[in-house]
């Protein structure tokens, strides 16, 4: 079984002030330094167990690249360790190290013997290299004629042929087209049964929460966050719209879970309930109910331009649906400081049966990014029952209806 620890982990690349510095730092006979130490990841330490899955995220620059490389030893840290058991698979930069002059075929023949594949091992497993990929002749093409697509189908295929101990997989599969990308993670999802060990990095929300039993946030070089991939990625998201006397807040709620509340404060959510068509607050809703979210919201500031919206989120955090008042087309104008107002979202419930959370956000502009008064997670909590609809499975109720053409 697979196994990942991380102690201490640094990495800093030197900063020399001239040109010239470099030579005379080599030559000083002192062996005094001539650079100054620029500081990409510092007192990085987590764990991952045998059979976990750990999701690392954070915006560009963060290090996580850099991690994944010291991690499977195409880079060597500052200072701290990394230490591994099990048979490791890694797919990090598109091509994997692809000559393309070479041939797709001997590129799999090159890249399976770098992963401790005997030749005899790559000429049985071929068939199933080729079959997956899915490049058709092209596989007896050379590289450089591959689109950008195709070269991360074949490397995953190659680094996944057999199932290893540990698969880390950095932001190649973006790159994908979206069938791959949903065949790969079900390969993903398949190694993961049988006890694969996963460390992946991907900006997309839904895989992180879908796959990882924890996730990790990077951020400016240090860890700043870990945690469940819920309470991570909504970290995450209000980091995103980080500005002046913006605040982020996490709280632990009563069922267990975290609450994140981010945001200027300008403009502050008050109350945010589920109606009925009675115009009653309900906990519990029927598939295809007609109900109206109802969000109260208190201008602390004079506000230019407010936008209200809600996103629904499953039991998992995957989003289900959200829009708000800039899509809507009834963006509020020239809101007084101490000024109240209260908005009536309705739509039919048509989601499937489950629990559900609804988030709230209150910003300018088409999403929070730009100026975020307040994002509240977990905002409210409501189930979906079905009392009247014909059985199905899933989270969008779609009513159906057959007609034979025969």
């Amino acid at each position: 079984m697979g196994t990942i620890t991380v102690t201490n982990l640094g990495k800093a690349f030197k900063q020399y002030p001239t040109r010239w510095s470099r030579l005379v730092e080599w030559m000083d006979p002192r062996g005094r330094a001539h650079h100054t130490p620029h500081w990409v990841l510092q007192d990085v330490n987590f764990t991952v167990s045998a059979g976990e899955a750990l999701g690392i995220i954070g915006i560009n620059g963060a290090g996580k690249s850099t991690l994944l490389k010291m991690i499977v030893g195409t880079t060597q840290p500052t200072v701290g360790s990394v230490s591994m058991t099990g048979r490791v698979a890694a797919l990090l930069e598109l091509g994997m190290g692809f000559h393309p002059d070479f041939t797709g075929r001997q590129n799999v023949m090159m890249a399976g013997q770098l992963l401790g594949y005997s030749v005899e091992e790559i000429v049985s497993l071929m068939p199933e290299i080729e079959a997956f990929a899915e490049i058709g002749e092209y596989i007896d093409q050379p590289v450089r004629v591959y689109s950008s697509g195709m070269q991360v189908r074949l490397a995953f295929s190659v680094a996944t042929a057999r199932r290893p101990d540990v698969l880390i997989v950095d932001e190649a599969l973006s790159v994908g087209d979206a069938y791959f990308q949903h065949k790969s993670f079900d390969r993903i999802r398949e190694f993961r049964k049988q006890g694969t060990t996963l460390l992946i990095v991907a900006h997309d929300k839904a895989a992180i929460q879908a796959i990882c039993d924890r996730a990790i946030l990077l951020n400016a070089g240090r860890l700043e966050m870990e945690g469940p991939p819920e309470a991570v990625m909504d970290y995450y998201n209000a980091l995103l719209a980080d500005r002046k006397n913006h605040e982020v807040k996490q709280e632990a709620l009563t069922d267990g879970t975290v609450q994140t509340v981010s945001g200027t404060g300008e403009a502050v959510i008050e109350e945010v309930v589920l109606l009925d068509e009675s115009a009653q607050p309900a906990e519990v809703v029927s598939v295809g109910q007609p109900v109206a979210l109802r969000v109260k919201v208190k201008c602390v500031r004079a506000i230019p331009e407010l936008v209200i919206g809600y996103m629904i989120k499953d039991r998992l955090g995957q989003t289900v649906f959200g829009t708000n008042t800039y899509h809507l087309k009834q963006v509020l104008v020239d809101l007084a400081a101490g000024q109240s107002l209260e908005l009536d979202f309705e739509f039919m419930a048509n989601i499937g049966v489950g629990s559900y959370s609804v988030s709230v956000a209150l910003h300018t502009g088409v999403a929070h990014v730009a100026n975020n008064y307040q994002w509240r997670d977990r905002a409210l909590v409501f189930d979906v029952i079905n009392i009247k609809t014909q059985p199905f499975v899933g989270v969008a109720w779609l009513p159906t209806t057959v007609r034979s053409m025969s």
